[in-house]
């Protein structure tokens, strides 16, 4: 095929390459770009080219030009090829215009294209443009390519010739913009290389160019000496994931507040859409539930109205929780947003009060349906017993079987609310009593919540803390042995737990009888997708090799503080006996709870085998990036082709979803944060709640998930996001916890009591503000990290 020239503007299609496509759009679009056109099907060695529309361009004054490659297949919707062909700046002559198009034509074979591409003979074709004299130039991304958001534009900015910027010679200016346009990120190197004017012409042709394509748009640009703003490229961004926030539940109120407090511990993390519409379902319908009882509701309504899933993450609607506080004695609005908090918000406003009669009829009512959780408790193990997890091989069968166990685990999961319900009277009220004596008496409300978690803790047969006592004894009977233990700790973590599990001697059988007992729990248990410890070894193997090696250790680990001699009246006494036994009766219910999710996970699990054995999925995993809805079609007979690959893009987007960060409180739907959160207190001092007694030095071990939490050593102080069940077995090793959000009742703070350690919950930055290796020293008594020494 021999090579031709062809203007822009007959350009109509993407048969020139992917470059020539982009520009010639532009300009239909009505966007300026520079004069230019495009020299067709070059190959390698080319030296005859036809220079009369250069020599026009010449004569025009249009010169110097760049050349740059436009391979078929180059710039488009999969493949970007950034960088991986040859351009050339500054021709200015014939010769200079033909040793150019053939260093372009020759790039087709280099090493680094076909290495990226796989093919050696694409088609190429060159572009030859007018330079812009630039004064500055950059690119511009229509959605943030770091971290998958489409509602962020990334302009990158550098003064002269954008090449700068390409090849990495020099840092740009960089600017963050919001949906709205508003500047939320400015990092100069300078003075600012744009104007706001600038910033605001080049986002307003942007925006264009992604409306012309209907996708996020990757563009270069360029501003001459006079100041006219240019455009040199435009490829769409070729490595998205799929919307993050695509199943993003409707906001109940555009004024409503919403946060990740409370719900963080127990769902902590970015979720599949599967798990939100199963758990995510569940917590809500038991939350509405309850305030049906307390009348701050009629009925059940609809789903998403005390529980909101953006961007992956479940949030609790504060709002239309403070129905149920302005409705029953004794609480407000403060106490319930402490309670949920550890604060008061001040952007919640409260309901209407009603009647003391009707608050007193409520208030019993609540009270009544709280208190009278103990035979639901009961009957639990029972009714998820007989729950059968699917076996059928029709999906049809499979998928009706699991919305049966749906409905089964929303009941359990309203006993667990309840329970909760129960325990929470108690501690707030308990805190509330020492918080207000404190203040009396002279001392800080800090002294009163530490003397409440130190009255909370000692609570006996706490679930999660026999169950953590249980698997200690597995850790020390494989320790006990050093020939069991050789081999644990040389074998790969499944492989390791495996090789147990079916071994005759102690610690095989004490392994066996922890999962018999336990194996349904494990991080995020209440995931879809997360396997629980019976069905991922793994997991198990390294939480346990780091236990293993913390046994064996000869250093012996310090005993838990010496109890503080205190007598309090016996209403407080009383007070801190229902607060302990609500702290048993909550992580018995979120046992069972973990227990019925464990089923289910099961039989989604089957249910995705037995799709991807039918032809409906490609792999199994896929199952989780629906909804149930979407599972009724899928299980079905008609075409999902276009359904299967937004699941694809779902679970793509999982991964950016699950490293955004909220701030605690967002009113109205909830954003990610663009900036990094303050860096905490006065910068070395971070203040949270206490929730653990004692006081620690010791270096940091950031987590911010438990896979990270492998590395931890003996006697590091461990700080995380939050923690649920699936980290407690770290408890037996760390000298101390401290959390981003979490309350003196969460599950990390109840079994940090009972193993002795120091622990402040809810300083919302700690995993923002310290890093690995830091020293630094933990009041539990008083809620403070100190940073003695940076790393």
């Amino acid at each position: 095929m021999s090579s031709a020239t062809v203007e822009f503007e007959d350009i109509t299609d993407d048969r020139y390459g992917g470059k020539a496509a982009g520009l010639a759009r532009l300009r239909r679009l009505g966007l300026p770009v520079p004069a230019g056109y495009v020299i067709t099907c070059v190959s390698s060695g080319t030296r005859d080219v036809d220079t009369t529309r250069f020599d026009e361009m010449v004569a025009a004054g249009s010169t110097p030009v760049a050349v740059r490659s436009s391979a078929v297949g180059e710039d488009g919707a999969d493949q970007s090829f950034a960088g991986q062909y040859d351009t050339v700046l500054g021709v200015d002559s014939v010769d200079a215009l033909v040793a150019a198009v053939r260093a372009c034509a020759d790039s087709v074979h280099s090493r680094r294209a076909s290495s990226y591409s796989g093919n050696s003979a694409a088609t190429m074709n060159v572009v030859v443009q007018q330079m812009v004299d630039a004064r500055a130039a950059g690119v511009v991304f229509t959605a943030d390519p770091t971290s998958g958001r489409r509602d962020l534009m990334v302009i990158d900015a550098v003064a002269g010739l954008g090449e700068s910027l390409v090849d990495g010679t020099a840092a740009p200016d960089h600017f963050v913009l919001d949906v709205g346009g508003a500047v939320m990120v400015q990092e100069t190197v300078a003075a600012p290389v744009l104007s706001a004017a600038e910033i605001g012409d080049i986002r307003a042709g942007a925006r264009r160019a992604e409306q012309e394509w209907g996708r996020p748009m990757d563009l270069e640009w360029a501003i001459d000496e006079s100041g006219e703003l240019w455009w040199l490229q435009a490829r769409p961004i070729t490595t998205l994931p799929g919307d993050l926030d695509e199943m993003d539940s409707p906001v109940a109120g555009a004024d409503h507040v919403y946060t990740r407090c409370n719900i963080g511990e127990m769902m902590p993390g970015a979720f599949c859409p599967l798990t939100a519409s199963v758990s995510g379902f569940a917590i809500d319908y038991a939350m509405q539930m309850v305030q049906v009882v307390a009348r701050a509701q009629e009925s059940y309504e609809k789903p998403w109205l005390q529980v909101g899933y953006f961007y992956g993450h479940m949030f609790l609607n504060l709002t239309e929780g403070t129905a149920l506080s302005s409705g029953i004695i004794g609480n407000s609005l403060e106490q319930f947003s402490m309670s949920i908090c550890g604060r008061v918000i001040d952007e919640l406003t409260p309901k209407p009060p009603q009647p003391f009669r009707r608050k007193l009829g409520n208030t019993i009512r609540l009270t009544s349906h709280a208190l009278s959780v103990g035979p639901a408790i009961r009957r639990l193990p029972a009714e998820i017993a007989a729950f059968p997890v699917p076996t059928s091989r029709d999906p049809r069968v499979v998928f009706q079987q699991l919305e049966a166990g749906v409905e089964q685990y929303c009941d359990a999961t309203l006993t667990h609310v309840r329970s909760s319900s129960r325990a929470a009277v108690a501690a707030n009220v308990l805190e509330s009593a020492l918080v207000r004596q404190a203040v009396k008496d002279g001392r800080t409300e800090d002294d009163g919540k530490a003397q409440a978690a130190r009255l909370m803790a000692g609570a006996s047969e706490v679930e999660s803390a026999m169950m953590l006592a249980e698997l200690d004894a597995v850790v020390h009977a494989i320790a006990a042995d050093p020939a069991v233990a050789g081999e644990f700790l040389a074998a790969v973590p499944d492989d390791a737990v495996i090789a147990l599990r079916s071994a005759s001697g102690d610690a095989g059988h004490a392994l066996r009888r922890f999962l018999e007992r336990h194996g349904h729990r494990g991080y995020r248990e209440l995931c879809m997708r997360d396997p629980s410890w019976a069905d991922d070894p793994g997991g198990l193997g390294a939480m346990m090799q780091v236990m293993v090696r913390s046994a064996l250790d000869p250093v012996t680990r310090k005993s838990a503080p010496t109890a503080v001699d205190e007598t309090p009246p016996a209403a407080i006494r009383l007070l801190a006996r229902l607060a302990q036994g609500g702290a048993r009766g909550r992580e018995e219910t979120k046992s069972r709870m973990a227990l019925m999710a464990h089923a289910l996970k099961r039989g989604y699990r089957h249910l995705g085998r037995v799709l991807t054995e039918t032809g409906r999925l490609p792999d199994a995993d896929l199952v989780f990036f629906f909804d149930r809805a979407e599972l009724k079609l899928v299980v079905g007979t008609g075409d999902i082709a276009d359904l299967v690959q937004r699941a694809r893009g779902r679970r793509e987007a999982l991964s950016f979803q699950d490293s955004l960060e909220f701030d605690d409180v967002s009113v109205g739907r909830p954003s990610p944060r663009v900036a990094a959160p303050p860096r905490g207190g006065s910068g070395d001092r971070i203040v949270g709640r206490p929730a653990g007694r004692g006081s620690v030095e010791g270096l940091v071990r950031v987590a911010k998930s438990i896979v990270e939490a492998r590395e931890v050593q003996r006697g590091e102080i461990l700080v995380a996001p939050v923690t649920d069940v699936g980290w407690t077995p770290y408890f037996t090793v760390i000298g101390a916890l401290v959390t981003d959000i979490g309350s003196s009742v969460s599950h990390g703070a109840v079994v940090a009591r009972e193993y002795g350690l120091p622990c402040v919950v809810n300083t919302l930055v700690a995993t923002q503000v310290l890093r690995t290796g830091d020293r630094v020293r933990v009041d539990g008594d008083r809620g403070i990290v100190e940073r003695i020494e940076s790393r």
